[in-house]
């Protein structure tokens, strides 16, 4: 590990480089090709009619899209302000070669690997006379396929520290497989251990892979990472390699979190692998994060949604280093309650993230209660926690008291009046920034996972989260908001306060172009 901890810092400026180098190229092109159509324009007016009479016809047809209607709207303003550049990213977006192809490769992986996965029809049957109304919410993710599940152990850690020291213990009892699948991974202190772990996997024989996405974990390291790791035995992929070609799926990225371990344990929830989720490093006070462990065969579902990655992922030709997906039940546990792992792609046109929780929020009696470190709510979710609390749900939505991206925190605020005088709660983390992606529903129902209440991870980005009903960790949930609750600020009554022309303004622009980022 010397020989990497030297190299961290030049990896770091290195990756940051071809990252930005590859964000100005393709800015460059943009400009470029809208410069090139000005110019025709002007010299042929001809040309220029015929752009505003195409941006018009393009607008009529993007409202008769069945779409969300804030990205709808984002699209309408911008080929009608700018039709020229706005047609152009337009035509970038919905019609790229490149996007179909890669729906079409996924699709493929998808057929080859879900219906394998069993239904666990059973278990459904038995939710459905438990609980018929809640049946429904699990059916839905049941059609896409991902089953529910029983005797699957649940244990919910209160943060990143005790989920990944927990992860650690159980990887070294891997004796076929450990599957890691993450949105950041950084060559940094706390991936020492679980860097010694996978290698002593490896010379006993397991099967070690780590997949991370490009982007999310440039800032961390460079490619010389993953040459490094294949090269001591450990395979490892990139997810969506940051190329300088204009491609609307440069926007989707992996944030999944995600590690399987011989198909008995599975972890998730919001930490990725680089120091700042473990208060190594503080740059914006303490970061509050949460993970989930699975024993059992839920964990199914989890190593089925890292084979469809991975597989996407590796664009070698040949198949050796491809998986291939088999059911395993090699432990079952007596306990009660139903689990259903599941995960959400941008490419479906399904927003299933976002419909999950918008069914507990329409489910909910007593309360419903979130945590998330952005609130960039879609119309339709918004609608959904404001119509839950005029029908006297208690909803509480906790945000960071520190935020990592002040604009985006910006954004965020722009929405506590709205929320707050339709009688939802709203608390910032006093403490630092809170990254936990919860939810918790009348002491029965909740979702752990990588999911925001934000546009990027409900429609941009590949996401995971586990749906929980009537398991013992519930229990954990609920302290840890209630903890949560009491190093926070309410901010309710100062949210009910409406904002001053100006903040309204710049804050209506920002919620205008959220949906497109």
């Amino acid at each position: 590990m010397k020989k990497r901890t030297g190299e961290k810092k030049g990896a770091i400026k290195n990756s940051v480089g071809r990252i930005t180098l590859t964000a100005l190229l393709i800015l460059l092109q943009i400009i470029a090709i809208v410069l090139f159509i000005m110019n025709l324009g002007a010299e042929y007016p001809i040309l220029a009619m015929t752009i505003r009479g195409l941006a018009l016809f393009i607008v009529i047809g993007i409202n008769a899209i069945d779409n969300n209607s804030a990205i709808k709207l984002a699209w309408v303003i911008i080929i009608l302000t700018v039709p020229v550049a706005g047609i152009i990213l337009y035509i970038i977006a919905q019609y790229n070669p490149y996007l179909r192809i890669v729906k079409r490769k996924l699709n493929k992986i998808d057929d080859e690997i879900f219906p394998k996965v069993d239904r666990q029809d059973e278990s459904f049957e038995n939710l459905k006379k438990k609980a018929p109304d809640v049946a429904s919410q699990f059916s839905y993710l049941r059609s896409k396929p991902f089953p529910v599940y029983e005797n699957t152990d649940i244990r919910y850690y209160d943060s990143a520290e005790s989920a990944f020291e927990a992860q650690l213990h159980d990887m070294e009892k891997a004796t076929k497989y450990i599957y890691m699948e993450y949105h950041a991974v950084a060559n940094s202190k706390y991936f020492e251990p679980l860097h010694d772990v996978l290698l002593r996997k490896v010379a006993e024989g397991v099967d070690c892979r780590i997949l991370y996405d490009d982007v999310g974990s440039g800032i961390f390291v460079n490619r010389d990472f993953k040459r490094q790791l294949n090269s001591e035995g450990i395979k490892c992929n990139v997810f969506n390699p940051a190329l300088p070609f204009l491609s609307i799926f440069m926007n989707n990225r992996d944030h999944r979190k995600i590690t399987v371990i011989d198909g008995i344990y599975g972890y998730t929830g919001g930490y990725n692998l680089a120091d700042e989720y473990f208060n190594i490093i503080s740059p914006y006070g303490y970061w509050k994060d949460n993970g989930i462990r699975l024993k059992g065969p839920a964990v199914n579902s989890l190593e089925a949604m890292f084979i469809e990655m991975w597989n996407f992922s590796d664009l070698r030709t040949d198949d050796i280093t491809k998986l291939n997906f088999v059911n395993r039940y090699p432990w079952k546990v007596e306990t009660k309650g139903f689990v259903a792992p599941y995960a959400d792609s941008p490419i479906d046109n399904d927003p299933m993230g976002e419909n999950v929780y918008i069914n507990i929020l329409g489910n909910a009696v007593d309360y419903c209660w979130f945590m998330s470190p952005y609130l960039v709510l879609s119309d339709e979710l918004k609608r959904a926690i404001s119509l839950a609390a005029k029908r006297g749900v208690d909803v509480r939505i906790i945000t960071p008291g520190i935020p990592d991206k002040r604009t985006v925190f910006g954004v965020t605020r722009s929405y506590y009046n709205l929320l707050a005088l339709s009688g939802a709660r709203i608390y910032e983390f006093t403490p630092g920034f809170n990254h936990c992606k919860l939810c918790l529903s009348d002491d029965k129902t909740c979702v752990v996972g990588t999911i925001n209440l934000d546009y990027r991870s409900l429609f941009h980005h590949f996401e995971n989260g586990v749906l929980l009903y009537d398991v013992d960790a519930i229990t954990d949930v609920k302290s840890d908001f209630i903890n949560t609750f009491e190093t926070s600020e309410e901010v309710t009554e100062k949210a009910k306060i409406k904002p001053n022309l100006i903040m309204r303004f710049i804050r209506s622009l920002l919620r205008l172009i959220a949906p497109l980022l």
